[in-house]
């Protein structure tokens, strides 16, 4: 199919420039206008030539990945996986571009040439060609695993089976959008009580590092007679400074042995247990885990995925080993002919909330509906939670810090007061 290189300009003014591949130039400014863009120029691209992410036209060069198998390609292609964020910005392009009437392979021909932060214009590339030859998306995004999860692929799959793939990526995009809010508020919750045990250590080891040494020749110079404070204080820095190798070297075999019994499934559990039961830290844990299984199962439930399916996904997606093996109980049993409240309850995991919510759910026929309400009061809990967390650390570790100093000043100060009272 032909393509064509153009330049627009928005209703801002601002001058975009890009390229689409239609059937001829009146298909190609047709385009240009559904994206809400005023055409300022639009040229054919010639035989020999590749068009670039940003719309420059190159001379054609030998692509080698092209000769290479989907599966293999899309492993050599390997990165990060991105953002929920930035999968989320994704997403919405790609619904905007459908829902303005584009096929879908030339969607996603415009999506190589729109600026997607975190997801490489080649994910777009590779899903049109894979999409041209016969795939559909959704089996199409399952050789790119590192970018879209089976949650999301399975969402893709039943908008495909039931004629509302855009319906389906607003709300996928919505989705990913609600969970990346909820991970920035973990983030910024941490980030005070971070910068004040960073401060506080910096200020300990200037203290003991730089100033005692320089106090301790003061001291032995004047024959001062130590109190027991400062005796510990040197003590401990004489110690460090002659044994820092040895706790470098503790300090890494215990990150070896954590790292090691975190790998392993009975440790891994453990932890997960331990996180939940945590004083005031195990709230915010059980409820982000709560709100995240309501949100994705309601998610997929709403979108025509089946239950037993959607189970499975979820069981996968969430992180926590204990609510995992309560969905994977609660599958079996589900499978077995009992609601989805019933299993829920004798797990002993989930609260009665849910349960009683899930319930009706099931006796109204809207158990999707109230699954995304039981989201929303857990994600509005978890706001107050975040709060209350950050509340009760940051004075707590101000206090700590306030002690360790203060003992630091005590050790060196008393002396000092000791030497002038010998002067004078």
């Amino acid at each position: 199919m032909p393509q064509f290189t153009y330049k627009a300009r928005r209703r801002s003014g601002e001058l975009v420039e890009g390229a689409l591949e239609v059937n001829d130039r009146t298909a190609a400014l047709t385009q240009i206008q559904r994206l809400g863009l005023f055409p300022v120029a639009v040229d054919a691209v010639r035989a020999g030539t590749v068009v670039t992410a940003d719309g420059k036209v190159m001379a054609k060069s030998l692509d080698l990945m092209a000769f290479l198998p989907p599966a293999l390609r899309a492993k050599l292609q390997e990165k990060r996986k991105p953002k929920m964020q930035e999968l989320a910005t994704f997403t919405n392009q790609m619904a905007n571009l459908l829902q303005s009437g584009m096929p879908l392979t030339v969607a996603l021909t415009s999506m190589t040439h729109l600026e997607s932060k975190g997801i490489p214009y080649e994910v777009s590339r590779d899903l049109k060609q894979e999409v041209t030859s016969g795939r559909s998306l959704s089996d199409a995004m399952t050789l790119q695993p590192h970018i879209f999860s089976d949650l999301y692929v399975n969402m893709v799959k039943a908008g495909e089976q039931s004629g509302s793939l855009v319906p389906v990526l607003r709300r996928m995009a919505g989705h990913l959008q609600q969970f990346a809010e909820v991970q920035a508020k973990f983030k910024s919750a941490l980030i005070y009580p971070l910068l004040v045990v960073v401060v506080g250590g910096c200020i300990i080891a200037f203290f003991m590092f730089f100033m005692m040494p320089k106090f301790m020749n003061i001291f032995q110079g004047f024959n001062v007679d130590l109190p027991l404070p400062t005796k510990m204080l040197i003590s401990l820095t004489n110690f460090l400074l002659a044994y820092w190798w040895l706790l470098g070297f503790l300090a890494l075999a215990a990150v070896i042995l954590f790292k090691r019994f975190q790998s392993s499934e009975a440790g891994a559990r453990k932890l997960d247990e331990m996180r939940l039961n945590m004083p005031v830290v195990g709230k915010v844990v059980k409820l982000n885990v709560y709100g995240q299984f309501a949100r994705t199962l309601g998610t997929l439930l709403q979108n025509g995925v089946p239950v037993l399916t959607a189970l499975k996904i979820t069981e996968q997606v969430l992180p926590n080993r204990i609510i995992r093996e309560a969905i994977a109980k609660t599958r079996e049993a589900v499978t077995d002919g009992k609601t989805l409240a019933q299993p829920l309850a004798a797990s002993k995991v989930f609260p009665q909330l849910m349960v009683d919510l899930v319930r009706i759910g099931e006796e109204t026929g809207d158990v999707p509906g109230a699954l995304n309400n039981i989201a929303d009061t857990y994600e509005s809990e978890l706001q107050i939670g975040l709060r209350v967390m950050t509340q009760l650390i940051e004075p707590i570790m101000i206090i700590l810090i306030a002690l360790v100093v203060g003992f630091l000043l005590i050790s060196i100060l008393l002396p000092m007061f000791k030497l002038i009272g010998q002067i004078h």
